[in-house]
């Protein structure tokens, strides 16, 4: 883990921590996550396509906490740029809620997901601007099966 040397990039740092702490499926705060987003701020989900803005941000804590009760990150590497983050990290939880994805719902095949990820986030004044999330979508879905028999797997 790289440490961040100024008092920008150590006020960063804890707003990052502090967004992730609040997606935790044990200690979920969606309104509290949002709150952590500065004025046009948005969450980028890259792997669904999708930029969420205003209210929308907290969409995909809700999702994967419902899908993955016991949703847990873990954190690898941060490194810091100034006013941007860079996390290398894992998606863990074990799949017993319906994953609502843009081709369809995949139902509870209760096995475990350990998904490579990497967030990039630029913030300003102690706020959120941009969150990307880039997790790895063709292990995350291998991991719960859904390539074994992919047409089964997804309801329309």
């Amino acid at each position: 883990m790289h440490q961040p040397k100024t008092v920008e990039e150590k006020r960063n740092e804890a707003v990052v921590r502090e967004l992730y702490a609040l997606a935790e499926a044990k200690s979920k705060n969606t309104p509290k996550f949002i709150s952590l987003f500065g004025e046009g701020g948005y969450f980028y989900d890259v792997a669904g396509g999708k930029k969420y803005y205003g209210q929308d941000i907290g969409i995909t804590v809700d999702v994967y906490a419902s899908a993955f009760p016991d949703m847990h990150r873990e954190l690898y590497s941060l490194y810091f740029n100034d006013d941007v983050v860079v996390v290398e990290l894992s998606l863990n939880g074990t799949h017993k809620g319906d994953l609502p994805l843009p081709a369809g719902v995949i139902s509870p095949t209760n096995k475990e997901i350990h998904a490579p990820c990497c967030d990039v986030f630029h913030l300003k004044d102690g706020k959120v601007q941009s969150f990307h999330c880039y997790v790895a979508a063709p292990i995350l879905l291998s991991q719960l099966g859904v390539f074994e028999n992919l047409s089964a797997a997804i309801r329309k």
